[in-house]
């Protein structure tokens, strides 16, 4: 009976192990599906063999997603959908296959740089982090040093040699600043501080800036106008007395009352399909009502997105160009770029804001300061106070107007914070007690980041040691 028992066991393990052994490939196999392929929507993207990880990528725009091999010519997405490359007669790769469709490909001309693959490309394994203060720049920031800032340098130094090691992976930069000077400014793999970033939904909380700059300039009277008064052009399906009584600060607190909501997966307003869609408007409020506007709230990218519009309905010019003429140029924010258009076109880059680490930090600062920009008052000091003070919860967090009103955690001390953030990593930090901004940007999309967790371990917890022992 034992030996009968122990051939079973030894059978099954045997079974399981070779079926769930991963399909090897080479990195020099992976090399011969990179190339430039069509891609949804007359759009193109980049496949990638990364000699880091020997992994295949997809690209779309500026976002990495990993293609895992699974057999020959076949790998599955992040979604664990198939991804299968075609051969011609001659076994040449000549496109792939994806969700029943087939893209061809384009050009095998692309040269991907070794510097996106490594966090510091010639870092050897005894590599050491020496810290160097951030340079000046005519940009605006004032620069200053670790010292006399309650800063941990040995913290701050061993989050560097986890970053560089990989145990933190696509981290792409970390800027600190502390009591209005940018002490700690570091970049990763190809970044650096002149290189834009997508901000994706952090984006949202340059829409409530806007709302407020609006409002205080009189394109928009208040934030109870109706949403629906903005858009008389528009005849809009489910409608009823509910949805007639949406208003301005209801999209800003994600408590619209639509049928839309990230966490649900049967909500109507699901985000790829508005991505997809003619008009985001439209999608989005022809939806129908689950609730009462400011009742649950309810994560919705399409409140903002309608938000945006009434912005340039309100000021007669385009969203960015609003921006531009007023919060981007009284910031000193010139490099950046933000097509904004709510439609199909913009199914993959989400009508998000691109710009540099730095200037996400003087976006940071302004909040910190309560609106106030090098003794302008560019955001009225009451609309950033209703902005970061709690109006709605929205999936268990507190939320005020398009930002999170968040605590981190750390070693039994709690750190209040205010956070814009976005999918791979994205966070610009206001930490009004510590009088702190701090700024993580990333490329973890579609995947935890360690965003917070660097937060907590290596730049709070200076402050945590120093709290505890008081």
């Amino acid at each position: 009976m034992k030996k009968t028992n122990l051939l079973l066991l030894f059978l099954l393990t045997f079974y399981f192990g070779y079926s769930q052994e991963k399909f090897k490939i080479t990195y020099d196999q992976l090399k011969e599906y990179e190339g430039i392929y069509e891609y949804l929507n007359n759009t193109t993207l980049q496949i990638a063999a990364s000699p880091k990880d020997t992994i295949l990528y997809a690209i779309i725009n500026e976002s990495k997603y990993a293609l895992k091999p699974s057999e020959k010519d076949v790998f599955l997405n992040m979604a664990k959908e198939k991804v299968i490359f075609l051969r011609d007669k001659a076994s040449v790769i000549t496109g792939y296959t994806s969700d029943e469709k087939t893209y061809k490909l384009i050009s095998k001309k692309v040269i991907f740089p070794k510097e996106m693959w490594y966090p510091r490309l010639n870092a050897s394994k005894d590599y050491k982090y020496v810290y160097q203060p951030p340079k000046k720049d005519l940009d605006g920031l004032v620069t200053g040093t670790l010292d006399n800032t309650g800063l941990d340098k040995a913290l701050l130094n061993e989050m560097m040699q986890k970053i560089v090691d990989g145990t933190y992976q696509n981290v792409h930069s970390v800027l600190i600043i502390k009591d209005g000077k940018l002490v700690f400014e570091e970049y990763f793999y190809d970044n650096n501080k002149a290189k834009l970033h997508e901000l994706r939904s952090a984006t949202k909380s340059f829409v409530s800036a806007l709302t407020g700059i609006a409002i205080d300039k009189g394109f928009i009277k208040d934030k109870s106008e109706t949403v629906l008064s903005y858009f008389p052009d528009y005849t809009f399906k489910n409608l009823t007395d509910d949805k007639k009584q949406i208003t301005i600060e209801n999209l800003l607190t994600n408590q619209s009352g639509l049928d839309c909501d990230v966490s649900n997966p049967k909500a109507e307003g699901n985000e790829t399909t508005m991505n997809y869609s003619d008009d985001w408007i439209q999608f989005t409020l022809d939806l129908p009502m689950v609730d009462v506007p400011g009742g649950k709230g309810m994560y919705c990218s399409g409140n903002p997105i309608t938000m945006g519009k009434i912005i340039e309905r309100a000021t007669k010019m385009p969203l960015p160009e609003f921006a531009k003429q007023t919060l981007f140029k009284d910031l000193g924010i010139k490099n950046f770029k933000w097509n904004f258009k709510p439609d199909a076109s913009s199914a993959e880059t989400f009508c998000q804001v691109y710009l540099t680490s730095r200037d996400m930090a003087k976006f940071g600062l302004l909040y910190l300061n309560k609106g106030l920009w090098n003794g302008k008052q560019v955001v009225s000091k009451a609309w950033v106070e209703e902005s970061l003070t709690k109006h709605s919860v929205v999936q268990g967090v507190n939320y005020g107007y398009l930002w999170w009103i968040k605590y981190l955690n750390v070693d039994g001390v709690k750190f209040n914070g205010k956070a814009a953030q976005g999918n791979g990593g994205q966070k610009i930090y206001i930490w009004e007690e510590q009088n702190m901004v701090t700024i993580i940007t990333g490329g973890n999309y579609n995947s935890q980041s360690p965003s917070d967790e660097l937060i907590q371990k290596y730049i709070l917890a200076s402050f945590s040691a120093k709290k505890s022992s008081n």
